[in-house]
């Protein structure tokens, strides 16, 4: 099962360990990370950088003070630098993970959108709102490639960026030797949904653990077809599951109401497995960006489905601690204002760390350019399966293919990807437009109409499109 060529690079010592962390004022993943860390295996030191340096300062605060909990068990030390150069300097790990202020970006990827006839569920990876997510994205992420080659060559780098598979791929198309994985939880959370499954059906006790799967596709657009619960084929359950109420069920607006856009019916999921007898297996709002049909009929006809639009007023406050319940406000923990207690995440990227420093192997979902792990997707684009990773080594497993139909539906997503990639590279904002109009839910316009909404997203992101050549861009200048 397994590929040939694996990653490969330095065993990392799990007594002394350097992580850089870009993106390290981070107000959700580095809370969860720290208390992670200060439970597992490993000790060493933690460099957080951020463009803004409050933030990493006030996280490195917290992680410093998460150490001195009574639970904790590991020995780590934060600090906070304003240096890039400084963070990645000599770094055995390198973390990505940054956000641009979704008021200036995030939230007119989906209004503007809208206003041109397209209703984005999510935005943040596929589609209009995605691949400008990507524009602004890439550049700033292939400079990090650049400076990662300087000053830690040999460095595990590991990217929970958005788009992951466009920013991914941009890691490596700047440095095509860097130890990049991109890594996401949309699977982790899939396996969880059958152990529960499997748990209620087959009268079992699951955990997420007790599940392996054949997984295979692109980010957020990933497919099975096996899977096991602790030996137990699970396939005559997932047919039969398909073909009866759970896989059945309908939704109104009112339904939604109430509930977040996180909420996961998997009606969608259903209704393409009874179409095309492979099973995806990431979130259903990610799910109906690939697979668009779901997008028709506005928010009716993807609430019908169990799926609830991620709003830009949801994204404005999910920006601000006091507004939102996903961000996390650290500051009230340290003083007192709200009760802690150190727990692990159950995120697998501790797992991934304590296997490359030579603890137990373990089985996980990457992202890595794709190397014969899938069939009939072109060579070096990213994929997304499973992947051994032991003591130094990533190595992805061979997947398989898909069936015709869903084949076409992800390297016709792939096709979109790499010809933005490929625009990247010199910053040629039409060859990107291109990569924009074979885009299934850009499809949906009239040519003209798309270049108007190409060039709207465009203007209304200028600031952060700075390495593309605007001022020479036919569609720009056309509309």
């Amino acid at each position: 099962m397994a590929v040939s060529e694996a990653k490969r690079g330095e065993r990392v010592d799990s007594d002394d360990m350097t992580i850089a962390y870009v993106g390290g004022g981070s107000r959700e993943w580095l809370p969860n990370l720290a208390q992670d860390l200060a439970l597992a295996d490993l000790d060493g030191t933690i460099r957080l950088y951020d463009v803004n340096p409050e933030s990493a300062e006030l996280n490195a605060d917290f992680g410093n003070w998460v150490q001195d909990r009574e639970k904790a068990t590991a020995g780590w030390t934060y600090e906070a630098t304003g240096d890039l150069d400084d963070a990645l300097d000599g770094a055995d790990v390198v973390l990505l993970s940054t956000q641009y202020d979704p008021m200036e970006t995030f939230v007119h990827d989906l209004d503007i959108t809208e206003e041109h006839g397209i209703y984005h569920a999510v935005g943040a990876t596929i589609g209009p709102g995605g691949i400008l997510r990507a524009m602004r994205t890439m550049p700033e992420y292939k400079r990090i490639a650049a400076r990662i080659r300087e000053q830690c060559p040999d460095a595990w780098v590991f990217n929970f960026t958005n788009p992951v598979h466009f920013v991914t791929r941009a890691l490596y198309d700047e440095y095509p030797d860097i130890n990049a994985v991109g890594l996401c939880h949309e699977v982790v959370h899939a396996r969880q949904r059958l152990a529960e499954l499997a748990s209620e059906h087959l009268d079992v006790d699951a955990a997420r653990e007790d599940i392996s799967v054949n997984v295979k596709g692109i980010n957020h657009f990933t497919w099975i077809d096996e899977a096991y619960c602790d030996g137990t084929d699970l396939w005559p359950l997932i047919e039969e599951l398909a073909d009866d109420e759970e896989g059945n069920r309908t939704f109104t607006p009112e339904d939604l109401e109430d509930e977040s856009p996180f909420n996961d019916e998997w009606q969608v999921s259903w209704e393409l497995f009874r179409r095309f007898g492979a099973l995806p297996f990431a979130g259903d709002r990610h799910i109906v960006e690939y697979a668009t049909w779901f997008l028709n009929g506005g928010k009716e006809g993807l609430n019908r489905w169990g799926v609830k639009r991620t709003g830009s007023d949801f994204r404005a406050k999910h920006w601000d601690p006091a507004e939102s319940e996903q961000t996390t406000d650290v500051t009230a923990w340290m003083d007192g204002e709200e009760p802690f207690e150190l727990e692990a995440s159950g995120e697998a990227f501790i797992d991934i760390l304590e296997a490359l420093s030579g603890g137990e192997r373990f089985v996980t979902n990457v992202n890595m350019p794709n190397r014969g792990q899938v069939e009939g997707v072109e060579h070096d684009a990213v994929v997304e399966t499973n992947a051994v990773v032991s003591a130094g080594e990533v190595r992805p497993l061979a997947a398989g293919g898909f069936p015709r139909p869903v084949r076409s539906l992800v390297q016709g997503h792939v096709d979109t990807i790499e010809t933005v990639v490929e625009a990247a590279r010199d910053g040629d904002v039409d060859r990107a437009f291109e990569g924009f109009l074979i885009d299934p839910q850009v499809r949906t316009l009239q040519t003209e109409a798309a270049a108007e909404l190409f060039a709207d997203l465009v203007e209304a992101e200028r600031d952060y499109l700075t390495d593309w050549n605007l001022d020479d861009a036919d569609v720009i200048d056309d509309v």
